[in-house]
C-alpha cells in the first residue's frame, strides 16, 4: 500500500493528510493558539478528591480542572503498600503529583490524566513505572519479535537501568545501534523531567509534546510512506533538521512543494474536509450513510439508496453492507469520531452474510492507528463498536453550534412561529392595556402572516380588540420574534 504524507502550514495552522492509494484516509489540525495537550506532562496540584467516584481533580494550569481515576494512577505508587484501593489513601487535597495527558480536553469535559508515564520516539516507547517489554502487534514475524526483545532485553540488563520499553511498528528491521540511541535519549529525557520535577512545587508544564508536523514524522510515517510533502519553507527546513538528527533515512523522502496550485487541492483534500462535515456519504453503488454524531454516541445508518442490485433483494443487501464497510472505516479515521459508535446495517437474514461483514469491517479497522473493538451484529441488524476518543473530532475543531437552531439541526416552520406568535399576542393583550401591538419577525414569518395566515390574523384583531401591525427583521432567525406594546 503506497502512503503519502502532506503537511500545509499557514502561520496560525498547521493540517497533516495522510494519504493512502491515492485517497485522503486521515485529517490532523493543530491551530497554534490553542495546541493539543496529549503526551504533555506536568507537575499538578491535586484541588479536589471524589471518594464516591474514585476520582480526583487536579489542577495543571488550563481553564478546567483535569480528570484523574483511580484507575489511572499507576501501579508502583503507594497503592501496592495499602490494605484497600482507595483513592483518599493514595492522595490529597493539595498534594503535588506527575501526571501526563492521555486525552484533550472534549467538550465540557477537562483533559484526562494519568500518572503511568510515557515517553515516545521513533521507534520505541518508555514507560519508567513499570518493567516489561512489549512488541507492536503490527510486527507478526516471530523471529523479528525474539530479535527485538532480546536487544531490549539486553540494553536494561547492561545498564541496571529501571522502566520498560515497547517497541513500535517502526522499530522492525532497525538494528541495534539505532534502537540503543532511541533508549538512551528516553531514558536521559526521563531523568530531566524528573529533575524538573523535583526541583518546582508550582504548577507547571514540565515537558511538552512535538508540534504537528514534527509529531506526524514521528508517529504516521511507516515503510510504505513514499514522500513527504511540505509546502512551507521553514516548516520543511525544521523537519529536515529534525530527521537528518533523528531519523535520517527519511530524509531522502522529504520535498518542499514549489507548485502554484495548493498543495491540499492537488490531492483534492479540502474537498474531503468539506464533505466529511456533512451528514450523508455517498457510496459508489448507489447507496448512501448518513452519520449522526453526538456527545454521546455516534450513529451510522446504511441504506440501498439508488442501487437495486442484479440478482436478488439479499444479494443487493450484502454487496451494499460490504461496500458500507469500506466506507465506514474511512470516515471514522477522517472524521475522527470516536467512543460508542452503533452502525444499523441493512438486515441481512443469512448467517453467513453477517459474518462477513463483521470480518470485512475488523479488515479495514486494522489499518486504523486508533485502537478499536467491534461487536457482533445484534437481533435488530446493529453492531456495536468502540473507537478510542482521545483528541476532538474534525467537526468539533472546525465547527460551532448553530446559532439558529442551537445544535438540534432544525428549526421550527414558519407556520409554527406564526402560531407561537397568536399565543403571544392574546397572552399580551389580557395583561396590558394597550392601543396597538407590533410583531417583529423574519421575513418568511411576515410573509406568512400576511398571506396563509391573513384570515386568521383579523380573527385574533376582531378577538383582542386591537390592531396588529408587522415588521420584517432580516437578522431574525425562523424561530425569533418580539411583541412590542405600542
Amino acid at each position: 500500500m503506497t502512503e503519502e504524507l502532506l503537511i500545509n502550514v499557514i502561520p496560525p495552522e498547521t493540517r497533516v493528510a495522510l494519504i493512502e492509494q491515492g485517497m485522503v484516509q486521515e485529517v490532523f489540525i493543530e491551530r497554534h493558539t490553542h495546541r493539543g495537550l496529549i503526551a504533555n506532562i506536568y507537575n499538578g496540584r491535586i484541588c479536589r478528591v471524589l471518594p464516591g467516584m474514585q476520582a480526583a481533580f487536579v489542577d495543571i494550569g488550563l481553564d478546567r480542572a483535569a480528570f484523574l481515576h483511580i484507575s489511572d494512577i499507576s501501579s508502583g505508587d503507594i497503592r501496592e503498600h495499602l490494605m484497600q484501593d482507595q483513592i483518599q489513601g493514595l492522595i490529597h487535597e493539595g498534594d503535588f503529583i506527575v501526571v501526563q495527558v492521555v486525552k484533550d480536553p472534549l467538550g465540557t469535559k477537562g483533559a484526562r490524566l494519568t500518572t503511568n508515564i510515557s515517553l515516545s520516539s521513533r521507534y520505541l516507547v518508555f514507560m519508567p513505572g513499570i518493567n516489561n517489554i512489549g512488541i507492536s502487534q503490527k510486527i507478526i514475524d516471530d523471529q523479528e519479535r525474539i530479535r527485538l526483545r532480546t536487544i531490549l532485553n539486553e540494553f536494561l540488563t547492561t545498564k541496571g537501568c529501571t522502566g520498560g520499553f515497547i517497541a513500535r511498528t517502526a522499530a522492525e528491521t532497525i538494528n541495534a545501534d539505532a534502537l540503543h540511541n532511541d533508549m538512551e535519549f528516553l531514558i536521559c529525557l526521563w531523568e530531566s523531567i524528573q529533575q524538573q520535577s523535583h526541583q518546582t512545587h508550582n504548577i507547571t508544564l514540565l515537558y511538552e509534546d512535538l508540534p504537528l508536523t514534527l509529531r506526524a514524522l514521528r508517529d504516521l510515517v511507516g515503510p510504505d510512506t513514499e514522500r513527504i510533502r511540505i509546502d512551507s519553507i521553514a516548516a520543511y527546513q525544521q523537519a529536515q533538521k529534525f530527521v537528518t538528527s533523528l531519523i535520517p533515512n527519511l530524509l531522502t523522502r522529504l520535498e518542499l512543494y514549489h507548485g502554484e496550485r495548493p498543495l491540499f487541492d492537488l490531492y483534492h483534500v479540502e474537498d474531503e474536509i468539506r464533505k466529511a462535515l456533512e451528514r450523508k456519504v455517498h457510496l459508489k453503488s448507489g447507496g448512501y450513510l448518513i452519520i449522526d454524531q453526538t456527545e454521546a454516541v455516534t450513529t451510522i445508518d446504511v441504506n440501498t439508496g439508488a442501487f437495486v442490485g442484479h440478482r436478488n433483494l439479499e444479494e443487493t443487501i450484502f454487496k451494499t453492507n460490504l461496500e458500507a464497510t469500506q466506507a465506514i472505516c474511512r470516515q471514522l479515521r477522517l472524521r475522527n469520531l470516536g467512543g460508542i459508535i452503533i452502525i444499523d446495517f441493512i438486515d441481512m437474514l443469512v448467517l453467513d452474510h453477517k459474518q462477513q461483514v463483521i470480518h470485512a469491517l475488523e479488515k479495514c479497522l486494522a489499518q486504523d492507528h486508533v485502537q478499536t473493538q467491534v461487536g457482533e451484529v445484534s437481533s435488530l441488524g446493529l453492531v456495536e463498536m468502540t473507537r478510542k476518543r482521545t483528541r476532538e473530532s474534525l467537526q468539533h475543531i472546525l465547527c460551532e453550534t448553530c446559532s439558529c437552531c442551537l445544535g438540534r439541526g432544525f428549526l421550527k416552520t414558519a407556520e409554527t412561529t406564526c402560531y407561537e406568535i397568536f399565543r403571544e399576542l392574546m397572552r399580551e393583550a389580557k395583561q396590558f392595556e394597550v392601543e396597538a401591538l407590533l410583531v417583529l419577525a423574519a421575513p418568511e414569518v411576515i410573509e406568512r402572516l400576511v398571506d396563509e395566515e391573513s384570515t386568521h390574523l383579523t380573527e385574533l384583531e376582531d378577538l383582542i380588540g386591537k390592531p396588529i401591525k408587522l415588521q420584517a427583521e432580516v437578522l431574525y432567525t425562523q424561530e425569533q420574534f418580539d411583541v412590542v406594546l405600542i
